[in-house]
């Protein structure tokens, strides 16, 4: 399957339908405006859902250090208080901290009143850890419906989606993961080869990766941080520059 559609369901890519595709498909505009990609095929925003994660984000931060690495994380509400420490780290480190609801809900549930509860408790956890409230969102399973963005709007979050999303929450191989991430590497080496092309011309990749798990803390991500240990000297090299949501849209 398509990594840039695995988080689609089938069902919803069988029978199709214009609400069906605002509500599941990442880069749709429907239900209002999402930030999809980068402004420069050169640059590279990182991701991480569902932390912080005791287990896997202090080890993944110490990674992006060793390649000037800077990402941004959507972390929930419940585990920021639990590791407030963790989410000051992070953000210490240049890392952006952005709102994944409280709990992880599936939002394309719920109503305009229960939306708000779970993006405001997050978004209080958040500003009580930093000092600041985050200004970027990522929904859950990227699911929106026509409150979704609109309530982010109105606590001053940008909505954020992803153009890769490979699936580091299945239980698979080290070497499958890498492979699912190969896209990125594909489009550097397209947009400039031999590192003298343009380059700087059209839009560059916003990859969703998970440092946690919705369900629990200190899960275990061991594959995504192997998988990005692979992987962000070789996209180095290709001339990527790796960057937060803010310098994505800079």
């Amino acid at each position: 399957m398509n990594p840039f559609l695995i988080s689609v369901p089938a069902a919803v890519l069988a029978t199709g339908g214009v609400a069906a595709y605002g509500a599941f498909f990442p880069r749709a505009q429907l239900f209002g405006t999402t930030i999809c990609r980068t402004n420069s095929s050169r640059k590279l925003a990182i991701t991480f859902d569902d932390g912080p994660n005791p287990a896997i984000t202090p080890k993944l931060l110490d990674l992006l250090d060793r390649y000037d690495a800077k990402a941004t994380f959507f972390v929930i509400g419940r585990f920021v208080r639990e590791c407030p420490e963790l989410v000051k780290e992070t953000a210490a480190r240049g890392h952006v901290i952005g709102n994944h609801t409280e709990s992880h809900a599936n939002l394309l549930k719920l109503g305009p009143a229960q939306i708000t509860v779970e993006l405001r408790l997050c978004h209080h956890a958040i500003a009580n850890a930093l000092g600041a409230p985050a200004k970027w969102f990522r929904p859950p399973y990227g699911f929106r419906n026509p409150w979704v963005i609109p309530t982010a709007t109105s606590l001053g979050c940008r909505t954020a989606m992803w153009t890769l999303i490979p699936g580091d929450w299945l239980e698979r191989p080290v070497e499958w993961l890498v492979r699912r991430m190969q896209p990125i590497a594909t489009r550097a080496e397209r947009n400039f080869k031999g590192g003298t092309g343009p380059g700087s011309g059209g839009n560059g990749d916003v990859l969703c990766l998970h440092d946690g798990y919705h369900k629990e803390l200190n899960y275990d991500r061991t594959r995504t941080l192997a998988a990005l240990e692979h992987w962000l000297p070789r996209w180095r090299d290709l001339g990527l520059q790796f960057v937060t949501m803010d310098e994505a849209v800079r």
